[in-house]
């Protein structure tokens, strides 16, 4: 099975600092078909970027703005609105903020 896991493990606020899956999908990792397990490493790759990252301007990918309802980000433990962001912040910079940002 794929993983983009890099055995460099840490939760930061709902995100692994080592592959930048939310804890959400790690957990359910072994329960995604090889489709939807493509699909987020083809978002955590920039392969399906919506934008770039308004903090370091890293293609990263909202689902929003690709046309889903929920963003994954809402799924991150930490989150408080913040207008500073027009868009989603990537998987690495969401990480390392104790305030993850979104706008939309």
């Amino acid at each position: 099975m794929k993983s983009p896991c890099i055995a460099a493990c840490k939760n930061n606020d709902g995100i692994c600092s080592g592959c930048h899956r939310t804890m959400s999908e790690i957990l359910n990792w072994s329960k995604m078909n090889d489709a939807e397990r493509d699909t987020i490493m083809d978002k955590l790759s920039s392969k399906k970027a919506t934008h770039d990252c308004p903090e370091c301007n890293a293609q990263t990918h909202c689902d929003i703005a690709a046309g889903k309802e929920t963003c994954w980000c809402f799924s991150v433990e930490k989150r408080e609105l913040d207008s500073q962001y027009k868009h989603c912040l990537c998987r690495k910079c969401l990480g390392n903020k104790e305030l993850i940002s979104v706008v939309f």
